[in-house]
């Protein structure tokens, strides 16, 4: 294996499927957090009713510690390689169970949450780039797909299963038992069985200085150093590169979504009357659908290209989040979830993708760090937009309103800034 660097799924299935794994553990962790915790916010941890912004405050620090750990883990990676990245994060994870299980008050689920934003922006962020080392460039859709995929069919299925643990043995101590199974395993694989792939990136470099090579670029932006700075990447990822900022846009907005799901949606179905494993069967329609179509999407974008995908993924996806507060059962309440699920499923891996596509394999680790810190920021903004609207609207429908409208707004950006990214249907020249 670590031998001759050879490209793709099928040489490297045995690290692939390492690297599955572990991301599917990550989703499992962020999910264990996202129906009880909110579901029981005030019953459990004293959150007064109707207070919005308080409610969001996990999400928001979660948001500015996932975003700017994702940037660090960018960097990190090229330094000290992906895989001591990756077992640090789950080291940090580990206090986060006895944290909730013994947590007196909601600073301590925001404390914990901190810790849950370390642990996902340099696990989550590592699952992709080590699998975008080892993949060949016709495989981004497909292998980003798959990793999104295993991601957040673990988020859902944490959910359905912290529902119901919740429901038998208490929720502090079925968060308790849940995560401390999931984090301990997820560390003991990273240990004992994840190999390095950074040596795979920098073959990669090599191979694009050949003549072959230099007649099959995809467009990267021009005018980058070969080694750029963190301010130079920052500045190319955010703004310089027009391309580029429109994904990262676009990645900021459509985490509203998650946000709201997040935050919001337990608590929503929860004042209607909805029990927690029925919380965790609707919100897990949303997940499911995410996960599972991702498997297709990915795909689909190593045929069909990027860019419409991406931008039909965001109109869609807000369509899904508008149609839930019209309805009043659970079969409508899942219908709407399986709709922005889809949505999210078009744009979520495909945004990635685009990124990679036009990364110099010099910085792609930084770029999708980037990339990844502006996306996840979206759930700190988010979080803060859509408590201001519950608390100015008066009512958590108006959170809805918000996320459904900046969706819109966001995809028509990036349809106009944005455009085909990838190398064999839209090749440097």
């Amino acid at each position: 294996m670590t031998g001759a660097r050879e490209f793709g799924i099928r040489v490297n299935l045995g690290q692939v499927l390492q690297q599955l794994l572990q991301v599917l553990l990550v989703g499992m962790t962020i999910g264990m957090m996202r129906n009880v915790v909110p579901a029981l916010a005030e019953a459990e941890f004293g959150v007064p009713r109707g207070s919005f912004m308080l409610l969001v405050a996990f999400v928001v620090a979660f948001g500015f510690v996932k975003g700017a750990m994702n940037f660090v883990a960018g960097r990190l990676a090229e330094r000290i390689g992906r895989r001591l990245v990756l077992l640090i994060g789950w080291l940090v994870a580990l206090p986060i169970p006895p944290l909730v299980y013994w947590a007196p008050s909601w600073g301590w689920i925001v404390l914990a949450t901190v810790l849950l934003g370390i642990n996902q922006g340099l696990t989550w962020s590592m699952t992709q780039t080590a699998k975008l080392d080892l993949t060949r460039a016709d495989q981004r859709g497909l292998v980003i797909g798959l990793n999104e995929f295993a991601g957040y069919v673990g988020v859902a299925v944490a959910g359905v299963l912290t529902g119901y643990a919740a429901s038998a043995l208490g929720p502090r101590a079925g968060l308790l038992w849940f995560g401390a199974a999931v984090i301990g395993l997820a560390t003991l694989l990273a240990w004992l069985a994840v190999a390095e792939t950074l040596p795979w990136a920098q073959a990669e470099t090599k191979r694009h200085a050949t003549p072959l090579a230099q007649a099959a670029r995809p467009r990267y932006p021009a005018g980058v150093s070969d080694r750029p700075s963190t301010g130079e990447m920052f500045a190319l990822m955010s703004w310089r590169d027009r391309r580029m900022a429109a994904l990262c846009q676009a990645g900021l907005v459509e985490k509203f979504v998650d946000a709201l799901v997040w935050a919001f949606w337990p608590v929503y179905l929860h004042q209607r009357g909805v029990g927690l494993p029925g919380i965790g069967w609707i919100v897990g329609v949303y997940g499911f659908t995410w996960g599972a179509a991702q498997f297709f999407t990915g795909r689909l974008s190593d045929r069909l290209g990027r860019h419409h995908l991406n931008a039909w993924g965001m109109w869609v996806c807000g369509a899904g989040v508008a149609l839930m507060p019209f309805g009043g059962s659970a079969g409508w309440w899942s219908a709407s979830a399986a709709i922005a699920g889809l949505g999210m499923a078009m744009l979520y891996p495909n945004l990635s993708a685009a990124v990679a596509d036009i990364a110099h394999p010099n910085w792609r680790a930084s770029a999708i760090g980037i990339y990844r810190f502006w996306r996840d920021l979206g759930y700190g903004v988010g979080a803060l937009g859509l408590g201001a609207a519950a608390a100015l609207g008066g009512r958590l429908e108006s959170a809805f309103w918000f996320v459904a409208i900046a969706m819109a707004i966001s995809g028509a950006v990036l349809y106009r800034w944005g455009e085909e990214t990838h190398p064999r249907l839209n090749p440097a020249t």
